[in-house]
């Protein structure tokens, strides 16, 4: 059942389906059965636009789409090549109609969704699977070691207490305060809580804002635990496509959507964007913050990536907070996962002191509060320099990956499409034409795992992507890239037909 029902003109479909649109110039050539060049009907092309945009999440499933008439006018096309794309669609399930009520875009019965629950990868098979699921990186030695040894020589004077600190530990409360204050977002200690990771976060303030049936934002794509997490709490998930561009926040489309949806929160991720990669500029982040606060939207703002910039001489802009002068409209989350290590589960939310008070009375009935020890170590990797020593070597070693990745991808799947990230973890990448949940079922069967791109979508958008950490060295990640290469010509040539789509755990 669609999340939420919206409306895509027809300029703004026009403008989507872009410069090779049906009108704007001549039929693209194709070959018949019998080599001549021959040209492809208006109207097809018209259907093959249509379709990709809602594959690709551009237009929402569930988007009412323009009356015939209107459309062939802003297309330039006649309308009836605009009635025979409508029902070329409808016959592929891409497009309902109702007399009197018009047509929407939709989902054909048979296209994989993201159902199931997700599976780690079993221990014993971590020598002969390689593992994209998770965009993590191993620990950075010594540096842990060094912050637990802090961690256990600061623990003590805590062993005295009862243990229970649903604020999070007011030493490291201060220490994330003053990294803020720094960062040009004037911060108290009272304004953080500690949470267990970015994802403890993100439930306490679904929990705290968005009750069941409540709308919620999301770019689309966006980070799949994310997504799982607002549909279980039984959000109305509204997706605002990226456009794919590296700086792929459609302002347009976002304050239509706040305009017309007035979702309860939003949910962004402007630093190294999971799955994009992409890095909002501070127009962006200014626009987008004032389009929340003029619909009375809550902006979280998920800064778990935001620590590592990969390209040399990348100016990053200011934080989303730097843009909120009154404080009221934007919440900022943060983790240790992404940039020192998944298995430090510490995150925080920074709010007003009015918002982390109510956070802090509900955590009573969830989890009571993070564990003294691991909030302990990050305190050491806070205050003797190993945060900025571990975070650089961090960078060198996610650059090091990406460039072995992209490299990889370029001389075995030449004909995948990607935007090499200039920061984060992951890359997206849409696979040649091919299902996506097909090259990641059939990559399982050869000893690899990848998320399909459904995992980031909803409603089953993004079929033919997949996301790719770079998280592995050379060797590896090449031999991953071959053994994807291998799936993809196993779907291909049939092989992976009606299989099962993977529940790969992803992280």
């Amino acid at each position: 059942m669609p999340q939420w029902t919206s409306a895509v003109g027809s300029a703004q479909l026009a403008r989507l389906l872009g410069p090779q649109r049906p009108g704007s110039g001549p039929d693209a050539p194709a070959r018949g059965g019998s080599g001549v060049a021959r040209r492809t009907p208006a109207y097809r092309s018209l259907a093959d636009g249509i379709r990709t945009l809602v594959l690709d999440g551009r237009v929402p499933v569930a988007a009412r789409l323009p009356a015939e008439r209107e459309l062939a006018a802003a297309l330039a096309v006649s309308r009836t090549t605009v009635a025979a794309a409508f029902e070329e669609l409808r016959s592929e399930g891409y497009l309902a109609s109702r007399r009197g009520a018009g047509s929407w875009t939709a989902m054909p019965d048979g296209n994989p969704l993201p159902t199931g629950e997700l599976v780690p990868l079993p221990p014993e098979a971590a020598d002969r699977v390689l593992d994209l699921g998770c965009a993590a990186l191993s620990a950075p030695e010594p540096y842990l070691s060094r912050a637990f040894e802090h961690a256990l020589a600061e623990l003590p004077p805590y062993i005295r207490t009862h243990g229970d600190y649903p604020a999070g530990l007011p030493v490291l409360r201060e220490a994330i305060a003053e990294r803020y204050t720094a960062r040009g977002v004037p911060t108290m200690p009272e304004q953080i809580m500690i949470t267990t990771g970015a994802m403890g976060a993100v439930a306490a303030l679904a929990h705290l804002l968005t009750p069941r049936g409540e709308r919620v934002a999301v770019e689309h794509p966006s980070y799949a635990n994310i997504l799982q997490l607002l549909r279980r709490g039984g959000a109305r998930l509204v997706p605002v496509a990226m456009t794919g561009e590296p700086q792929g926040w459609d302002l347009p489309a976002w304050r239509q959507v706040l305009r017309d949806a007035a979702p309860r929160m939003a949910y962004v991720v402007a630093d190294f964007h999971n799955p994009t990669g992409a890095l909002a500029d501070e127009d962006r982040r200014r626009e987008l913050v004032a389009a929340a606060r003029a619909a009375g939207t809550l902006l979280v703002a998920d800064e778990t990536m935001a620590e590592l910039p990969l390209d040399p001489g990348l100016a990053l802009p200011r934080p989303m907070a730097a843009f909120d002068a009154g404080g009221s409209t934007v919440i900022t989350v943060g983790s240790v996962s992404k940039v020192i290590w998944s298995g430090l589960r510490i995150g925080w939310v920074r709010a007003s002191p009015e918002v982390i008070r109510s956070l802090v009375a509900a955590r009573a009935y969830a989890d009571l509060g993070s564990p003294v020890l691991e909030q302990l170590a990050v305190v050491g990797l806070l205050s003797d320099g190993s945060w900025e020593e571990a975070v650089a070597v961090r960078r060198r070693l996610a650059r090091e990956y990406r460039d072995a990745l992209v490299s990889a991808l370029r001389e075995h799947l030449p004909d995948w499409e990607f935007t090499v990230p200039r920061g984060g973890l992951t890359l997206w990448a849409r696979t040649g034409g091919l299902s996506g949940s097909r090259v990641a079922e059939a990559g399982e069967r050869l000893g690899v795992r990848v998320p399909a791109g459904t995992r980031f979508g909803v409603d089953g958008a993004f079929e033919a992507y997949v996301r790719l950490p770079f998280t592995l060295p050379e060797a590896l990640a090449v031999e991953a890239v071959k053994r994807l290469a291998r799936a993809a010509e196993l779907v291909r040539s049939g092989g992976a037909a009606g299989a099962e789509t993977p529940r790969s755990y992803v992280a």
